[in-house]
């Protein structure tokens, strides 16, 4: 529904001593604006700035009052606007409830085929992060949010693949999405299906890069990489070497608000994954990036320790109203103590009680056998959640793990701590940031095996609740669900 462009309604200007000229524009072909208004307005106020908005570009169809009533006879009372009008039932507080106020807002865009909101609201009525929050529900519409000094504008998202389409976004860096899309790749292989993953990144190549289905990427293919100037890390190689499916890279700069991308060859990566066999096409984000491109079903990463207001503030909340399932990573002490954990998906609850969500862990899987060696283990993770990733390691796999870092992002620090490292015989490295150009470099040095590490989740709790005594049957079903929402969804079914 999203239309480009929109004339932008105007700013500070100062109201005419007389009337204002209505535009020589006809009014059907004006882009078409509810306007958001409060009765901390008095009402001729209001109905000069709908007259001056008109007379600027817009037609203001339709008001929704989201409150106040300091300058109206009461809460609900009918104001002669010169456009319909219609009252957000009173809430508790001074402020608008904003999933009351989207509730309403949502089909009146629709009922109005609007192109535009505009906000003639203010404080105390809309403050800051409820405007934000009521935002995020308008540009999930895909239809701009305009104020009086800002445009929202929802990230473009057009459907460039025939195939159903899963997109696996995140609220940021490091949050577990190539994981989480490496383990929903190989599950949907596990249901007959031929994924093919196109993965954008900030160190993605300048010209989309195709590594057919079950390539060998080793070590030694990936310092070639290195050698040609490629970045060997990108998370389309990781994905490709931990599940066998065929990736496409991309690559893109900057990230606004809602998970627009300032720059991205994302649209090239995709028609190069068109040509390629398979059936259902998974896009993975970068940070907290959203792919630039429709998706039929959406998964969104989030980490146990994200702070509840990057989801419930700012446009935070337009990223769990995209999503058809919510997975939260790293629930476990000290990263996702039992309070942050029960933090985090209250804070979904209240964006939106439909989504179903569910808390994991994410443990290492190293691709090649370890049992016996001497482990230099590398990765990104903090290095307080090292001791239970090195337990785990070999308890499973029965490797002594005799240094770690957790400075895989960092590589002068990370040069550091292979130089001081006792003897080892494999280096176990994650396939990020610094994992060939440093490490896989020196361990070449020191005649050490390269093994690659996955990441893998382990469901520890659905929706607050314990985790089921098939943990993995959870994820199974889950992502089953999600093929199956994307096919009906482009088939055009629901």
């Amino acid at each position: 529904m999203f239309r480009s462009p929109v004339i932008p309604w105007p700013t500070c200007r100062t109201a005419p001593a007389t009337a204002v000229p209505q535009t020589s524009i006809p009014e059907a072909d004006l882009p078409r604006a509810v306007v958001l208004v409060d009765g901390e307005h008095y009402p001729p106020v209001i109905v000069a700035a709908l007259a001056q908005l008109r007379d600027r570009g817009v037609d203001p169809v339709a008001a929704l009052f989201l409150g106040g009533t300091e300058k109206v006879e009461s809460h609900g009372t009918a104001v002669d606007l010169g456009v319909p009008a219609t009252w957000v039932p009173r809430g508790d507080a001074a402020h608008v409830d904003v999933r009351a106020a989207a509730d309403i807002l949502i089909p009146l865009i629709a009922q109005y085929d609007a192109a535009l909101v505009v906000d003639f609201s203010d404080e105390p009525v809309l403050d800051p992060r409820r405007r934000l929050q009521l935002a995020a529900h308008v540009l999930l519409t895909g239809v701009p949010y305009s104020g009086a000094d800002f445009m929202l504008t929802p990230p473009p998202r057009p459907r460039l693949s025939r195939r159903p389409t899963i997109a696996v976004i995140g609220t940021g860096k490091r949050t577990g999405k190539t994981a989480i899309s490496g383990d929903i790749a190989r599950r949907v292989q596990t249901l007959g299906r031929t994924p093919v993953v196109v993965a954008m990144g900030r160190g993605g190549p300048a010209d989309p890069v195709v590594v057919p289905a079950g390539t060998p990427l080793g070590a030694a293919a990936l310092l070639e990489v290195v050698e040609r100037g490629g970045h060997a890390a990108s998370d389309f190689y990781e994905d490709a070497i931990t599940s066998g499916a065929a990736t496409v890279g991309a690559r893109r700069c900057g990230g606004g608000l809602a998970g627009a991308v300032g720059y991205t060859n994302a649209p090239a990566a995709i028609a190069a994954a068109e040509r390629l066999p398979g059936d259902l096409l998974l896009l993975e984000g970068s940070g907290a990036s959203v792919p630039p491109a429709h998706a039929d079903a959406t998964v969104l990463v989030v980490p146990a320790d994200c702070d509840p207001e990057f989801l419930q503030g700012y446009l935070g909340p337009y990223r769990v109203l995209l999503a058809d399932l919510v997975v939260v990573t790293m629930a476990e002490s000290p990263r996702g103590s039992p309070e942050r954990v029960a933090a985090v998906l209250e804070t979904i609850r209240s964006i939106s009680r439909r989504t179903p969500v569910i808390s994991s862990v994410l443990r290492p899987v190293p691709l090649d056998q370890v049992s016996g060696e001497r482990v230099f283990f590398a990765t990104t993770a903090p290095a307080a959640v090292g001791a239970s990733l090195v337990e785990a390691l070999e308890d499973t796999y029965g490797c002594d793990v005799v240094a770690t870092s957790s400075r895989l992002a960092d590589r002068p620090g990370l040069r550091s701590d292979l130089y001081a490292a006792p003897a080892f015989d494999v280096l176990l490295v994650e396939l990020k940031a610094a994992a060939v150009d440093v490490a896989t470099r020196i361990a070449a040095q020191a005649g050490a095996r390269v093994v690659f590490c996955d990441n893998r989740p382990s469901v520890v709790g659905t929706g607050g609740d314990a985790a089921p005594a098939d943990a993995d049957a959870v994820l199974q079903e889950a992502v089953a669900g999600l093929v199956e929402l994307a096919e009906k969804r482009a088939a055009g079914s629901t």
